[in-house]
């Protein structure tokens, strides 16, 4: 995976506690900041290569995170090119490429021919400004004394943007109020009580600033402009030899920077993120803290009295902005996605051919089939074609493939299945063993559908082994052979029962990625033993651990970290997995990065070629600790009341971490409850409120 962060959470999470406006709870209450930080978090445990902008976002930003250091990612780094061993240990390669732009839309015209500018401020103006662009003179009518060079702001009224910082070292420095005019173009607006209320208060501190320095006539801040006309804004800036400014807390990279200097505007930004390698390359502007308004004020000054200065600054800024070009930027990305893709060479998932039903059959309707399967032949869609032609040419090839792939001893396929029934109830007792409750509800379950044969598969996600699912099933009379598929261990594992249990070994490939194996397999112990807790509170369990699954036994009333804690001091150190309570915190399994129940999941739809949507998900009101997953997504899910008693979700989170609500929706649409009982005919009428029969 390539990942591309922008606006990172841990960083404004900084920004917004140094401002003093909102509280931790506040924060994460209104940007669910909290769920941000651990999605980015998870996007570094799977990503080969990051990319930012500059080299600030990495240094700065991502150094922030648990699941990157800048060291250590070098150190690994040394040792992979040596040819030595990282010991299961990985960090994602960071590269900078800045974002680039396209300038050939950009009218260069030298800011010392100032005759229009003349035009739109000389007597006779009505003659005069017929030929200059509208947003000129809405602009310009705001300000007693239009002659003044002009300090631009653009961007939304967002409290992040900053902009009544600016405002204040405006109003309160004298001289920058004498040297210069301020422009303030903060997106359009018609009422601003109508607005967001974090536009309405930015833009109502605005308007009081402005009332207590007194700067009308010194501050444009016009209503509306068109996203056609933010050119001509910028040429009028530089027009009056101006300057742009962007104060923002933080800005990831500054887009309005590099539109500026095209420009020919010198500028002053931000200290936090982008700017920092973007002033460095084009050397066109000055870096300031944006929490310092006296520095802001100087920086302003600096550039606009020393006019040999300004035309240093922006000579620089025009000579070096090809930098920042988009077929620039295109070159760089393709060159590095290119390194990824010669390390980790494409995969393709075999399509598991069907025996008994007719390839034409299975097939039929549908139109696109290249966007039905993929397939590892030398078939290829010829758009000149027709449709029956198209369909035959491919069935012949799939029926080539299912051939040479030997036969199989099924006597069916869930290839056939036009849905499936999921179950993943975690039903232990207090003592974290499997109750009867589980085979009972497989039993009912399996009753309940009155879909023709075959139209319905039955798929069990469990954290329990193979060997305790077997047993269990088969004491309660399971048919192990009506069930397509057994995900084990926490989804590490899935076994095919039509096909005498045999393991899916592409699976098993597929989850490879990042396992650290045995090198995790003693840390955990020790990772997962909470302050002042017993050597013996948390011990391998031997005779249950397979190749991608280290379980361990966890000791009642033991102290053991919490999820969150024990994936934090994981990550530090480089190792990327799962990690699940399972047995009503009895047990404590470590899987791989790619292995979950919910992945397992996705991994059949996508192989079976079943539709999320078209499959139902049956759980108790808790479960492991993965059991916020299985909750999302589309597929629809019916919770059982009353079904599972003992959970492991105590083990879960923090305090400060998100909660449950930030990931599952509370009106969700695809989540049912079944109040009372889980027999067959509860279940029945319960999928018939889903229009599912």
């Amino acid at each position: 995976m390539v990942l591309t962060g922008h606006s990172l959470g841990r960083n404004k999470f900084e920004q917004l506690l140094k401002q003093g406006r909102l509280s931790r709870e506040d924060i994460n209450s209104t940007y669910k900041i909290m769920r941000r930080i651990e999605a980015e978090e998870m996007g570094l445990d799977a990503a080969e290569m990051v990319v930012t902008s500059t080299r600030q976002e990495i240094e700065e930003q991502w150094e922030l995170y648990d699941g990157f250091d800048l060291q250590l990612e070098r150190k690994l780094r040394v040792r992979r090119r040596r040819g030595g061993s990282c010991f299961g240990r990985n960090m994602p390669r960071m590269v900078v490429i800045p974002p680039g732009m396209d300038f050939s839309y950009v009218k260069m015209q030298d800011s010392e021919g100032d005759g229009d500018l003349k035009s739109l401020i000389g007597s006779n103006k009505t003659q005069n400004k017929r030929h200059l662009p509208p947003i000129w003179s809405e602009i310009m009518r705001f300000f007693t004394n239009p002659h003044k060079p002009m300090i631009l702001a653009l961007s939304r009224p967002d409290p992040k943007k900053n902009v009544t910082t600016l405002l204040k070292a405006f109003g309160e420095c004298r001289q920058l109020r004498e040297l210069a005019n301020l422009t303030l173009i903060l997106g359009n607006r018609d009422d601003i009580e109508e607005m967001s209320n974090s536009s309405s208060v930015v833009l109502t501190t605005v308007l009081k600033f402005i009332d207590k320095y007194d700067l009308y006539g010194q501050v444009a801040y016009p209503k509306h402009h068109k996203q056609s006309e933010v050119p001509e804004i910028y040429r009028l800036a530089a027009k009056t030899k101006g300057v742009f400014i962007n104060p923002a807390l933080v800005e990831p990279f500054g887009l309005t920077l590099i539109e500026a200097a095209a420009y020919g505007l010198p500028v002053v930004a931000t200290k936090n993120g982008g700017p920092v390698d973007i002033i460095k390359a084009l050397n066109n502007g000055l870096l300031v803290d944006p929490h310092d308004q006296k520095g802001i004020a100087d920086a302003l000054l600096k550039l606009l009295a020393d006019k040999n200065l300004w035309f240093e600054r922006r000579k620089n800024g025009l000579k070096n902005i090809h930098r920042f070009s988009w077929p620039e930027h295109c070159r760089n990305y393709l060159s590095h996605v290119e390194h990824c893709r010669n390390h980790h060479p494409n995969t393709h998932l075999r399509i598991i051919p069907s025996i008994e039903e007719p390839m034409s059959d299975s097939l039929r309707g549908v139109e696109d089939l290249s966007l039905k399967v993929s397939v590892d032949g030398d078939f290829k869609l010829n758009g000149e074609l027709d449709a029956a032609t198209r369909q035959k040419k491919l069935i012949e090839t799939l029926t080539r493939i299912a051939s040479s792939n030997g036969s199989s001893s099924a006597s069916y396929h869930p290839g056939r299945r036009q849905g499936l029934f999921v179950i993943a109830a975690d039903c232990y007792d207090g003592n974290g063993d499997c109750t009867e409750r589980l085979p009972a509800v497989v039993k009912n379950v399996m009753k309940s559908t009155s879909s023709g044969s075959g139209r319905i598969g039955f798929v069990l996600l469990t954290g329990l082994s193979l060997q305790e699912i077997i047993e269990k099933l088969t004491r309660y009379q399971v048919n192990l052979e009506e069930i397509d598929a057994l995900v084990c261990n926490s989804g590490s594992e899935i076994y095919y029962p039509w096909k005498d249990l045999e393991a899916d070994l592409e699976y098993e490939a597929h989850v490879e990625y990042r396992w650290p194996g045995e090198n995790v397999r003693s840390i955990v112990m020790r990772l997962a033993r909470g302050e002042g807790g017993a050597e013996d509170d948390i011990v391998e369990y031997t005779g249950l651990c397979s190749s991608r699954c280290y379980s361990y036994t966890v000791k009642p009333g033991a102290k053991t970290r919490k999820i969150d804690d024990l994936r934090q001091r994981m990550r530090m150190r480089g190792f990327r997995c799962n990690i699940v309570y399972t047995h009503a915190t009895s047990r404590l399994n470590v899987v791989p990065l790619y292995a979950s129940r919910a992945q397992a999941l996705r991994y059949l739809s996508v192989r079976w070629g079943i539709d999320l949507s078209k499959m139902v998900v049956f759980v108790g009101e808790k479960g492991d600790t993965d059991y916020d997953y299985l909750l999302v997504g589309l597929h629809k899910t019916i919770i059982l009341r009353g079904l599972v008693e003992y959970g492991s979700e105590q083990l879960l989170r923090n305090e400060d971490s998100f909660k449950r609500e930030d990931i599952i929706p509370t009106d969700s649409p695809n989540i049912t409850f079944l109040e009372e009982g889980y027999g067959a005919l509860d279940i029945s009428a319960t999928l018939m409120t889903l229009g599912i029969k």
